[in-house]
């Protein structure tokens, strides 16, 4: 295989067929594909996420994201009847919130959602997002009251590239089986190959804890300069529990599952913030310093999320397992297969 600059952002572009994007999730979650690879060995494994147990060594804790993902696709119309598409895609604060919104749109103007509830434009911002006001019945509503709405009227936030209209078993398959806190608008994906029967397995043989890190669009965003280490990351709010933060403090080996997982518990590995804006961005020259393995899903080509695999692997062993994956018929994305890195 040729030489790959770590830095170029065309080395981390690959060929994907479009069949093996997958936009319905593997049943159950445990019969997902799993590509086991382990560093010291140089040796790939294929089996199946419900045989991740045998793969893990003994003394490894385990760090899991229980972000929620919300329901932030609504949809609207204008005052003149004209429909519109709006994406929640975090709080500003108590009752300012960013949005993306499909369309035309002027400041001041006001989206209907239903006779009482409609979102009102505050601020255009020069990246295209929109600050918005939601108000019901003439009162400004704050994220846990819009929440209650979400749950009403609003969709599952199928990433693009799945290329479907959500349906009602998504609102279960877009969200892992320890989601908790809401705040995401992307799902931490290789938590969603985890069943209770899995959860209750992986919980008796291995210390665990959870980190919730709200996944925004962000974690989407293309990176549009050349040379990587340019790029400016996209920013996240992260907590660290006190079980979490303990067994990062600890000498443990730790398993993330998942890039959220990961990015949180490197964040504060570095900053000592167990709470905040989680900006890390991993990569060739900025690898991992506390996370030693890695479960995660296959990724987008020149994503900073793929950047990350390579950070641990390098990118000529992170392109070839994309490629061994290709050649296997694994199945990409959100809704696909994962790799364990070892």
């Amino acid at each position: 295989m040729r030489k790959l600059d770590p830095f170029s952002l065309d080395s981390y572009d690959y060929h994907l067929p479009k069949e093996l994007i997958a936009k319905y999730p593997a049943v159950p979650s445990t019969s997902a594909k799993l590509l086991v690879y382990d560093r010291t060995k140089d040796n790939i494994e294929h089996a199946y996420i419900k045989d991740i147990e045998r793969f893990l060594p003994k003394d490894t804790a385990i760090i899991m994201n229980d972000t929620k993902v919300i329901k932030a696709r609504l949809f609207g119309q204008k005052s003149t009847g004209a429909k519109i598409e709006l994406l929640y895609t975090k709080q500003i604060n108590n009752t300012l919130h960013e949005v993306l919104i499909k369309g035309r749109i002027k400041q001041d103007m006001e989206i209907l959602f239903n006779e009482e509830l409609y979102a009102k434009i505050r601020k255009i911002n020069k990246d295209g997002s929109r600050i918005v006001e939601f108000i019901h019945n003439k009162k400004l509503l704050n994220f846990e009251e819009l929440l209650w709405f979400f749950e009403k009227i609003g969709h599952i936030p199928l990433p693009p590239y799945i290329d479907r209209e959500d349906n009602n078993n998504d609102t279960l398959t877009y969200q892992s089986k320890f989601a908790k806190k809401a705040g995401s608008v992307a799902a931490p994906t290789a938590s969603l190959h985890f069943d209770d029967e899995l959860l209750n397995t992986i919980k008796t043989t291995h210390n665990n804890a959870f980190v919730t890190l709200h996944i925004g669009l962000g974690t989407f965003k293309n990176v549009e300069v050349s040379d990587i280490r340019e790029h400016l990351i996209h920013t996240e709010r992260y907590d660290i529990t006190p079980e979490a933060k303990e067994i990062i403090d600890s000498k443990q080996n730790i398993l993330c599952i998942g890039t959220t997982a990961c990015r949180s518990a490197e964040h504060y590995f570095k900053t000592k913030q167990t709470s905040g804006e989680c900006n890390i961005f991993l990569h060739y020259n900025n690898p991992p310093q506390r996370v030693n393995h890695l479960l995660t899903n296959f990724h987008l080509p020149k994503s900073t999320l793929i950047m990350l695999v390579a950070s641990m692997l390098g990118v000529e062993k992170t392109i070839e397992l994309y490629n061994e994956a290709i050649a296997k018929n694994y199945r990409f994305y959100s809704y696909g297969d994962a790799m364990l890195i070892l």
